[in-house]
């Protein structure tokens, strides 16, 4: 069973940061808390309650308000729409990228797929405001486990190394996006100074030891949906597979230290025939050890009707002459999202993961703000494993977003192999992934081969940008797609300057503390 996130009816309770935690139930099955009760000494009287504050940790992935798709956000002044987290994260991971251009008008979106953003822009603003209001939840979940009189029982510890992994996963894209960051933890003073900027390198040594801590703690086998050891190695693998860029030195060895360690928790690759459920609106059954997703967020059409994560994405797919029933949704589609026709050569003639629609669709990029424009890429859908719609459909799928699984374990093992020269069974485990996809394997691959892979079977699940970025062709002129550099559609795909491997730190935060300062050519 998934969280039952409640899109009405939410209880919550003040903590003294004014955060508010949201009830879920489901698999985490708790109580909501008396709505009449109103702070943390009132309600924190029972480790279900704590079970219940750590539930908003994980609904911040999954909405952006705890009052339903119209309610007010988390985040005062940005869009619950696209200030909801996996749609931020999408945005900066994927639109900048040969992966995925979007037609929209709306401000500032088409300079993401330009590459020419500024300090002020909103949506690299809604992305960093959604990361650090995530980390403050989880900070906040942590002080108050702490300050309990039962803080050191197992069940409490485990609660506390879960909103610390989910923490981690902030930490992570935030030192990937941003760089060098405000830093605050458990032990930051609620109200008080504006937070220090810490380094990437100590950020990342700092989350190392985090997730190390964590993973210790957390289980092998969590519940669906919950953090587990595995999570935590997933972000350490991450660290050190980005190590180069974070640190200025590579340590592959490590990053195929903590691949090995997902693999022995016992995660397992789906076959063929179950690929494509690793996508679908019933998702879920492939989550957990003994199947392929090793952490995902949840999304369900009744319990969170959220304008963002697979919302966004199969939505925004879904235009031209498509038939939005073809895709389980149960209205029209929004008419945003295709890919770039460099992404389309990439796929050999056999190759499963190539699920484009042509019909009606230019494969070149004609004008960018045109549907028709592009082929349109239709990996995530809102049906069911067994190809039905569910019988009462809308526009909020049930598909859940796979944060991490095993596939990119795989890859990240190849990359060890064949870029790091570490000797992991890399290169088997590549052609394991090419041969589920029905291509033919490659005896010995080359680093265009590692890199060009993960396009294929990474597709929008949030890596591209950081991938293009440590193979050193995000912003040179060593890869060119159409429109990259550009802001309309005049003129010629180019290099941009080397300053859009990172995003700014947000220009109102620059401002109000001075502390901080701003990412170079910014």
């Amino acid at each position: 069973m998934k969280f039952n996130i409640k899109k009405n009816g939410i209880y919550s309770f003040a903590f003294a940061t004014a955060v508010s935690l949201t009830s879920c139930v489901g698999d985490l099955d708790v109580t909501p808390i008396d709505p009449n009760l109103d702070t943390p000494e009132n309600v924190l009287t029972s480790t279900e309650a704590y079970n219940q504050m750590l539930a908003k940790c994980y609904s911040g992935l999954s909405v952006s308000s705890p009052d339903g798709d119209s309610g007010d956000p988390d985040i005062q002044g940005i869009d619950g729409g696209f200030g909801q987290y996996l749609r931020a994260l999408y945005n900066m991971q994927e639109l900048p990228t040969d992966e995925a251009v979007i037609g929209w008008n709306d401000q500032t979106l088409k300079d993401l797929h330009g590459l020419q953003w500024t300090s002020s822009d909103v949506f690299v603003s809604a992305a960093y405001s959604r990361v650090f209001y995530q980390i403050s939840i989880c900070n906040e979940v942590i002080r108050q486990i702490d300050k309990a009189s039962n803080s050191d029982d197992a069940l409490m510890q485990q609660y506390r190394a879960e909103a610390r992994a989910i923490r981690g996963l902030s930490y992570l894209h935030a030192i990937d996006l941003f760089g060098n960051v405000p830093f605050t933890d458990e032990s930051s003073e609620v109200g008080g100074a504006n937070p220090d900027q810490i380094s990437r390198a100590e950020l990342f040594t700092w989350l190392a030891n985090d997730m190390e801590e964590a993973a210790s703690i957390l289980p092998a086998n969590p519940e669906k949906y919950r953090a587990g050891k595995g999570l935590a190695y997933m972000i350490l693998a991450k660290l050190y597979l980005n190590a180069q860029v974070y640190t200025g030195t590579a340590n592959y060895q490590k990053c195929a230290e903590y691949c090995n360690k997902i693999i022995e928790l016992g995660y397992k690759l789906e076959s063929a025939n179950d690929y494509w459920k690793l996508f679908c609106a019933d998702n879920d059954q492939m989550l957990g050890v003994g199947h392929e997703i090793i952490f995902s967020v949840y999304q369900d059409h009744i319990n969170t009707q959220a304008y963002g994560g697979t919302t966004y994405i199969i939505n925004a797919e879904v235009g031209g002459n498509m038939n939005y029933a073809d895709y389980g949704l149960g209205g029209n589609g929004w008419g945003g999202i295709r890919v770039t026709p460099q992404f389309v050569d990439k796929f050999e003639s056999g190759d499963q993961r190539a699920k484009f629609f042509t019909n009606g669709q230019t494969k070149e990029i004609i004008d960018i703000s045109d549907f028709f424009s592009g082929y349109a890429f239709t990996k995530f859908t809102n049906l069911k494993a067994d190809g039905s719609v569910l019988p009462d459909a809308n526009s909020f799928p049930d598909t859940d977003f796979p944060v991490f699984r095993l596939g990119d374990v795989y890859l990240m093992l190849a990359e060890c192999e064949v870029v790091g020269g570490v000797s992991c069974d890399g290169i088997a485990k590549f052609n394991e992934i090419r041969t589920r996809a029905g291509v033919g394997a490659i005896a010995n691959p080359n680093r265009n081969d590692i890199i060009n892979e993960r396009a294929r079977e990474l597709a929008w699940e949030c890596h591209r940008r950081s991938d293009l970025v440590r193979f050193g062709l995000l912003t040179t002129g060593d890869y060119l797609w159409s429109h990259k550099g550009m802001n309309s559609n005049v003129g010629t795909p180019h290099a941009v300057d080397s300053k859009y491997n990172l995003f700014p730190l947000a220009s109102s935060d620059v401002i109000s503390n001075t502390k901080l300062q701003q990412n170079p050519g910014y």
